[in-house]
């Protein structure tokens, strides 16, 4: 770290994309103070599938960020792989009846690029994929063996205890932060109680909080964060090890032998209140729960233990929206969909731009710059 570069920084949101660069800026010798609205984990990352991939058709900047991102988990887990809330199984998705074609298309695009992809009959599931109720597949599925998920919640104790090791300061229950700055550069932070936090740099990652916490700064950033929900089941005994993604239900392995379930068919039935939370009727949770349950060898009574709702941080143009804030200097952003995957990657690249003011080529089309330059993506 040079003598010139920021000693002191504060970096406000308590999710894994905050957790994670907080912590590679303590090993890199920074300085760091981490303030939460809530509680750690309280937001998005605390209601992720967090399915580890770079499945699908995306813009080529965008998947090698996102297979980067995979090898650093593949780093932490080859380190333990005995952690039950770090597992690489692979994924496998199909589309709906009548739509084969496009799963075998998706196949195809996935193997011109080198991904790793297998187009599967239904018959083959049960040989390749343990777990799966083969009679589920209605004519053709894609396993991808490479790809892997994480439990968010368990990484982020993980990584919080060596942040406490390293020195870093925590402010839980801060409430909406907001930053301060002067003569177009970031000064620190202030709490709703009026306390303030000098700082050299600050980080916002508050999820899909992101663009209304730097509009104040006179920066728009397109927000096109949906309302999620993610639901936990009960325990029940499985053999499934693989992130299923389906027509009607996405499942995944979670620690304690119970499973990880979303999707988005069920918006419309989500309800938010004027205080900020929302309602959902509770026999549809239970019918996302039977959808999963028919994917699942046995097709054990799956029984919804917890089921979170909130935004799910996507920005307007679907792509990462992470860097420097061209307007205020010293103030970064990191604002994403894909904050599972990205999470390990992108908080080494920002702790290191942070600290250095070394721009990294591999954040290059993502910086938050392309809003205000009337640049967008489809």
């Amino acid at each position: 770290m040079s003598s010139e570069a920021p000693k002191r920084v504060a970096v406000v949101g308590g999710g894994i994309l905050g957790v994670s660069t907080a912590v590679h800026l303590l090993r890199e010798g920074g300085s760091v103070i981490l303030l939460t609205e809530g509680r750690l984990a309280s937001e998005a990352s605390g209601r992720s599938l967090s399915w580890l991939n770079s499945a699908g058709e995306r813009s080529t900047p965008y998947h090698q960020l996102r297979l980067a991102g995979v090898e650093r988990y593949r780093t932490l887990f080859a380190a333990d792989p005995s952690r039950e809330w770090l597992q690489f199984d692979g994924g496998v998705m199909w589309n709906a009846v009548g739509h084969g074609e496009e799963t075998s298309a998706r196949h195809a695009y996935e193997k011109s690029i080198g991904y790793d992809s297998k187009l599967l009959a239904p018959e083959e599931i049960g040989r390749i994929v343990p777990g799966v109720d083969s009679s589920s597949v209605p004519e053709n599925a894609i396993f991808n063996g490479g790809e892997g998920w994480v439990s968010l919640p368990h990484l982020l104790e993980h990584l919080m205890e060596e942040f406490h090791e390293l020195g870093g300061e925590l402010v839980l229950n801060a409430g909406k932060v907001s930053v301060l700055s002067s003569e177009g550069r970031a000064t620190g932070v202030v709490l709703p109680s009026g306390e303030t936090y000098d700082a050299d740099a600050v980080l916002v990652a508050c999820g899909a909080a992101t663009p209304s916490v730097v509009a104040p700064l006179g920066v728009e950033i397109p927000n096109g964060s949906p309302v999620s929900m993610l639901v936990i089941t009960k325990p029940v005994e499985h053999s499934l090890e693989s992130v299923l993604n389906t027509p009607r239900a996405a499942v995944r392995p979670n620690p304690g032998s119970t499973l990880a379930l979303d999707h988005d068919w069920y918006k419309e039935h989500i309800t938010e209140y004027s205080d900020g939370t929302f309602g959902i009727p509770d026999e549809v949770v239970q019918e996302l729960a039977d959808e999963a349950s028919k994917l699942i060898a046995g097709n054990p009574e799956l029984k919804p233990a917890s089921w979170k709702i909130g935004y799910k941080p996507i920005p307007g143009d679907g792509e990462p929206v992470l860097g420097e804030l061209d307007a205020v200097s010293g103030c970064f952003v990191a604002f994403t969909h894909s904050g599972a995957t990205l999470a390990l990657i992108v908080g080494e690249l920002l702790a290191g731009e942070i600290l250095t003011g070394d721009k990294h080529p591999m954040l290059a089309t993502f910086r938050p710059g392309r809003f205000s330059q009337g640049f967008s993506r489809s």
